[in-house]
């Protein structure tokens, strides 16, 4: 049975169809409800849940023009990142930052992520991540 996160982020897209063929066939989200009358469709992948609504003028904030998702990234957990990166190759899909290993300071330890950076068609920054794990800090005397 399908159960809401606490806090899903809903993106304004300009086609929902073209949305829905990206994240469904290039990103291997899966569809766990749609509205085809609303243009509306909450999908998932792993943990994470994104609801896409084509535009209707009911949500924005101001006017909507590429790169619609200016200012925040979403960072996605996946647990086989090379398979999800060469799909997106396959697709000849443009990588916005190509596939890197970041080690990230949390307090006093080290949070590692083999991670790579994609727009999705309406430019929402899409940053997916796989966990490496911990360890710890060098002494950081300039902190």
């Amino acid at each position: 049975m399908f159960k809401p996160n606490a806090l899903i982020p809903e993106l304004s897209v300009s086609d929902i169809n073209r949305s829905l063929n990206f994240y469904l066939n290039i990103l291997f989200f899966k569809l766990e409800y749609q509205r085809k009358t609303d243009k509306f469709a909450l999908i998932s992948l792993n943990d994470s849940q994104i609801m896409i609504e084509e535009i209707n003028g009911f949500w924005e904030s101001g006017i909507l023009e590429y790169p619609f998702g200016r200012g925040i990234n979403f960072q996605i957990s996946v647990e086989n990142i090379d398979e999800l990166y060469e799909n997106i190759k396959n697709h000849e899909y443009k990588i916005k930052i190509e596939m890197q290993e970041n080690w990230y300071k949390a307090n006093d330890i080290l949070i590692g992520q083999k991670e790579f950076l994609i727009m999705d068609p309406d430019g929402y920054l899409l940053r997916f991540a796989e966990n490496l794990g911990e360890r710890e800090c060098e002494i950081d005397l300039i902190s």
